[in-house]
């Protein structure tokens, strides 16, 4: 059994993830061929940071494993 919120917590994770892809593809999307050269790279990096915190965050809400519900 999971605790009260977590769900809604998930949720939001889910969110979260989906926005961040959003801010990847609209910091890359239209740019000249040299601009895109300049701003994907650092898109990237922020897009990776911000996933790794999601997945940090999300494994905080899942079960260890092992664990058994009592």
């Amino acid at each position: 059994m999971s605790p009260p919120g977590s769900r809604e917590a998930f949720e939001i994770l889910l969110i979260e993830e989906a926005d961040s892809w959003f801010e990847y593809l609209e910091a890359t999307r239209d740019l000249r061929p040299g601009r895109y050269a300049e701003t994907e790279p650092w898109a990237w990096a922020r897009l990776q940071q911000r996933l790794r915190g999601i997945r940090r965050r999300r494994s905080r809400l899942l079960p260890a494993p092992g664990a058994e519900a009592a």
